[in-house]
């Protein structure tokens, strides 16, 4: 994806050069219409002016003296004899064919006018053609006969110095404008990657963002409005931490004593007829929402900061084989059978919320794989990171799904999640964590042939 600061770079830079061509073709339909023929006839002239000379004055030498001395004069002289003998006076041509018919209209007393007659697309560009083509060609008598002379202007010798000065100026003013809109489009630009920095930070949950400009035009605006903005986002996600770790914190107390109220009728044989199943329902929902609870409070307070990540040195393979060896009871009574690849890895963060990442993909894994299915562990060190991986095969995910799963409340499958007792958040503690460590974890799935989930966190914690 190209930048904004390129594209504003390469979109002056092709005005500027389109602008050239744009010039190019404007100051050549002037010359075209205002000042060739002018020129035209100023060459006429010079070509008439050295006929007559010539006439006046038969005793000069035609080749050795005459020409070569009007050559220095500032013009290119092309002389072709009666017997077809071509000599060149002054600068080289740099194209010197002439047709045989264009040489006979001048020998038979024609003016040729090579700089209007010819067909050209770009007269400006044309005038500084050096070829005998070119020239304007008169009839010359001399003392062995006819002759055809060509006579154009020796631009080099004329306008050479200040030819160079012009294309000095002109590329000097090229390049000096592209490194201009490449400074000031930078400074154009630098807000807007703020924003989107600030964008990013918001997308992460850091609301904390301060866009101080002093601009005062739409940039400064938008800045200034997005600032706004995300301060009221911020009081905004502050209201409902606190909402939502009140009401999960009230839902507690009372759940307990719900599930402890049941475990009292148990306990007292108050049990009869369909109460039991009636018990039964109450203590699994009741668990249930004091799950939600509980993770509720769980996300609040990883979102307030309210409790800092304790971070410290442990053994992580150790960890997670006494995570599995908790679940055994679940894993055991589907007879699910594990591969387990654990590096010895010393990661550094905090064991209790690390803990939380690998029961909830361990439980997930274990959750969505059927009977009798397989589920892989695997916990390796890289150059600069730790790598977990938790695979299993069980009913996987859809496509479409994959990239919310981390929303919270999301459930790929509301029939499905609701059957398994599932909340939505635990995927979303898990990225949640993970973040707080300076780490990714990512997904990937194939609905019916499983999950595969990665965790990435800094070798240094």
């Amino acid at each position: 994806m190209r930048s904004l600061y390129v594209r504003i770079t390469a979109t002056f830079a092709l005005i500027a050069f389109f602008s050239s061509l744009l010039g190019l073709l404007v100051t050549s339909l002037y010359y075209e219409f205002s000042l060739k023929s002018q020129n035209e006839r100023r060459m006429a002239d010079v070509g008439e002016t050295i006929k007559q000379l010539y006439e006046r004055y038969p005793e000069l030498e035609l080749e050795s003296v005459y020409l070569p001395a009007m050559a220095k004069l500032g013009y290119q002289l092309y002389l072709v004899t009666e017997d077809g003998r071509t000599v060149a006076f002054g600068s080289p041509f740099k194209h010197g064919s002439l047709s045989v018919g264009q040489v006979d209209t001048v020998m038979n007393g024609r003016v040729y006018n090579g700089m209007g007659e010819e067909n050209r697309r770009l007269e400006l560009i044309a005038y500084f053609e050096n070829s005998v083509r070119n020239t304007i060609g008169i009839p010359l008598a001399t003392d062995v006969g006819r002759a055809a002379l060509f006579i154009r202007p020796d631009l080099k010798q004329q306008i050479g110095e200040v030819r160079l000065i012009v294309a000095a100026l002109l590329l000097s003013t090229f390049l000096l404008s592209l490194l201009l809109i490449a400074v000031f489009a930078r400074y154009i630009v630098a807000p807007i990657k703020k924003l989107t920095s600030a964008t990013k930070r918001i997308v992460q949950g850091q609301y904390d963002t301060n866009l101080e400009t002093s601009r005062k035009d739409e940039i400064g605006d938008l800045a200034n409005h997005f600032s706004r903005m995300t301060d009221s986002i911020r009081r905004s996600e502050l209201m409902r931490q606190e909402f939502v770790a009140n009401v999960s914190h009230e839902f507690q107390t009372p759940l307990t004593s719900i599930q402890g109220y049941v475990r009292t009728i148990r306990e007292e044989s108050l049990v009869t007829g369909d109460s039991g199943r009636y018990l039964d329902i109450i203590e699994t929902e009741s668990a249930r929402l004091s799950s939600l609870s509980r993770q509720l409070l769980t996300l609040a307070s990883l979102d307030k900061g309210d409790k800092p990540p304790h971070r410290a040195a442990f053994r992580l393979d150790e960890q997670i084989r006494h995570v599995l060896i908790g679940l055994e009871w679940l894993w055991s009574e589907k007879q699910l059978e594990l591969h387990v690849e654990l590096e010895e890895v010393v990661a550094e963060g905090d064991p209790e919320l690390l803990h939380e990442v690998w029961l909830n993909l361990l439980s997930n894994a274990i959750k969505f794989t059927p009977a009798g299915g397989t589920i892989g562990v695997r916990l390796r060190r890289r150059a600069d990171s730790i790598e977990a991986e938790v695979r299993d095969d069980g009913i996987g995910i859809a496509e479409e799904d994959l990239p919310y799963i981390f929303d919270r409340f999301y459930k790929a499958d509301k029939a499905r999640g609701r059957h398994r007792n599932g909340s939505g958040l635990g995927l979303s503690i898990v990225s949640r964590i993970v973040a707080i460590h300076g780490g990714t974890v990512e997904a990937s799935s194939r609905l019916g042939e499983g999950s595969v989930f990665t965790v990435l966190l800094p070798a240094g914690g």
